[in-house]
């Protein structure tokens, strides 16, 4: 029976489209109505979420009751009035009309003709609203709930559409529950190890088998909302977002407060520069494949992570990979550095016109500060996650890059040589794309050559390190040994060496010791059956799949039970209590999952 009442879910019931955004920009959305979509069942919903967020009380258990779910449904359960409905009379019911309007913001897009941004944005979603609770605001947004005039079908052939047409590629305006089960699992497993991402409220299937994906962060403010305004010139739209984005950022904590408007900019500016040095790290270290590029798209303003149609996390350094997008090829992993600081370019061009109202040419700001801001925070993230994945603490990485940088510097070097190493058959076809395979793991070879000098003081040979090392894409070839990769073999132990004895004396403490704590938390950190793109898309289909079979309880004990496997935090105080898998099919699922994730894990 249902405890709470009512007035327990009127925090959700109140997300009615209204958003500062309106009055900060009023020429950056379309606006929409919206009717009721009857017949729509929830899916999947994110309790710790919502408590986090203040959506529903704290004590509110993971139970899905009539009366949340009906909160849910009467909320999110909606699909806009577009403009092909308009045109083609579509007689909608009062009862079905949902009173507010909900907005489709304008923002640049590779995809869109043109490079000025004119008719893109939001091509399939809308932004259901603002909540603030307990001090802290969220944006709240929804994809899958129809196409809408800034898609970029209707950009190429100006046309408008019908939701759920299957002839406009990119304007379709549909969502599917694979996409929202592999946006909650990635988005979910990124979040609990610390990156900044958007996350998955709510998934709903449509009577018609599509779905809607509500998503939550606390700013969705992307570059791109900032560069449309910016590559057109218009400063007032540009002032509006930049003052939101501010605001926001302010009022939640994560920016201080400041005097003065050029102040502002200035260090929005610093901070976006710092935020992106820090990111572009961040994804070449983790293998993070986001299709970072010139139009600030894939990616939020505060460095989070957004869209997951186009994320990976690969197994392996996988650099050559690029997805095949049509007519454009995505950027790779290591180019998505370079776009960061094209970014960060851009927004010393945003911080110039919003402090002098004159828009100077990009290239003039090629040596601007913010720049080495960047290379700074790059270089530094770089380093302390290298040192993370090895196993050492903050504290350690702190201890190695003050004292011993150029120590640091040769590890790098000889890892390097390792995980960058390519196949030797060269670059091939990929189901959406093309790639040269990477042929060493080394979270494989992180993981186990601390459990290897616990029981043995002698280095490996370069021979066995190889073997170690080797992933499933190595062949025979790839494996040979020259005279450079064992002199590399060699320097790779003998800098781990060195590192480990420069922690013991700067700690006090013997090299076994600190050895014995490095097998621990890389352990943790380069754990063997670690998530890829490839695995999440299998497993996300395979909770499809499964989803009828299974009681919703079961369902989101198993995508919970997931996600704890896959919080890679080796640090005291991350341990939660996690509902246990109970039934018989339900462990077979999670299985089944988990098995996934091995069988995929060098892959992209």
């Amino acid at each position: 029976m249902d405890s709470f009442s009512d007035r327990s879910y009127r925090r959700i019931r109140n997300i009615d489209g209204s958003h500062p955004f309106r009055e900060a920009v009023p020429s950056g959305f379309v606006d929409y109505e919206a009717r009721r979509v009857p017949g729509t069942e929830v899916v999947y919903f994110n309790f710790a979420l919502a408590r986090e967020m203040g959506l529903i009380p704290r004590d509110h258990p993971d139970r899905l009751a009539k009366r949340l779910e009906s909160a849910i449904l009467d909320t999110f359960a909606i699909q806009i009035i577009n403009e092909y409905d308009l045109e083609h009379g579509l007689a909608v019911a009062e009862r079905e009309r949902v009173s507010g309007r909900f907005m489709a913001t304008r923002y640049l897009q590779l995809q869109h003709p043109g490079r000025t941004g004119k008719g893109s944005g939001d091509g399939r979603g809308i932004w259901n609203g603002v909540f603030r609770a307990r001090g802290v605001s969220w944006d709240v947004m929804s994809t899958g709930t129809g196409v809408t005039r800034l898609c970029p079908a209707t950009a190429e052939s100006g046309e408008f559409f019908k939701t759920g047409n299957w002839k406009a590629d990119y304007g379709c305006g549909t969502s599917t529950l694979q996409e929202g089960f592999e946006t909650l699992l990635m988005g979910e497993a990124f979040h609990r190890n610390g990156l900044a991402t958007e996350r998955v409220l709510a998934i709903l299937r449509r009577p018609d088998g599509f779905a809607i994906s509500v998503r939550a962060g606390r700013n969705l403010i992307r570059p791109s909302h900032f560069l449309v305004h910016l590559k057109q010139g218009n400063l007032d739209a540009l002032r509006g977002v930049a003052d939101l984005f501010l605001d926001r950022q302010i009022g939640n904590g994560d920016y201080p407060r400041m005097r003065g408007a050029a102040a502002r900019y200035a260090y929005l500016a610093e901070k976006f520069a710092r935020t992106f040095g820090r990111l572009a790290a961040t994804l070449e270290r983790e293998y993070i494949f986001c299709w970072l590029d010139w139009d600030g798209d894939n990616i939020l303003a505060d460095g989070g992570i957004i869209d997951y149609g186009s994320v990976r996390q690969f197994g392996l350094f996988h650099r050559e990979y690029r997805f095949d997008d049509g007519p454009r090829w995505s950027t790779t992993l290591v180019e998505q550095r370079r776009k960061a600081r094209d970014l960060v370019q851009a927004f010393a061009q945003v911080r110039e016109f919003l402090v002098t109202g004159v828009k100077r040419p990009l290239d003039t700001f090629r040596r601007d500060p913010v720049l080495r801001t960047f290379d700074d925070a790059y270089r530094e993230t770089r380093d302390r996650l290298l040192l993370r994945s090895v196993g050492f603490t903050a504290a350690q990485q702190s201890l190695l890059l003050t004292g011993a940088r150029k120590l640091v510097r040769r590890f790098d070097r000889a890892h390097a040589h390792f995980e960058r190493a390519r196949a030797a058959r060269g670059p091939r076809r990929v189901e959406d794309g093309i790639l040269w395979n990477a042929v060493f793991s080394m979270r494989d070879l992180l993981r186990e050559l601390p459990r290897h000098f616990r029981s043995d003081p002698r280095p490996l040979t370069p021979r066995e390190l190889v073997d170690l090392a080797a992933s499933s894409y190595a062949s025979r070839r790839d494996r040979a040994m020259t005279t450079h990769r064992a002199r590399m073999a060699r320097e790779l132990q003998r800098a781990w060496l060195a590192m480990v004895d420069e922690v013991a004396r700067g700690e006090n403490r013997s090299a076994a010791r600190v050895t014995a704590d490095l097998a621990e938390r890389s352990a943790v950190i380069n754990h063997f059956a670690r998530i890829t793109g490839d695995s999440i898309t299998h497993a996300a289909g395979r909770l499809v799949r499964e989803r009828t079979r299974l009681p919703r309880a079961a369902l989101c004990a198993i995508v919970e039970r997931f996600l704890h496997e896959q919080t890679l935090l080796p640090a005291p105080g991350h341990a939660t209590k996690i509902q246990a898998v109970r039934s018989r099919n339900a462990r077979r699922v999670f299985d089944a999952l988990i098995e996934t994730v091995e069988e995929f894990r060098h892959g992209l």
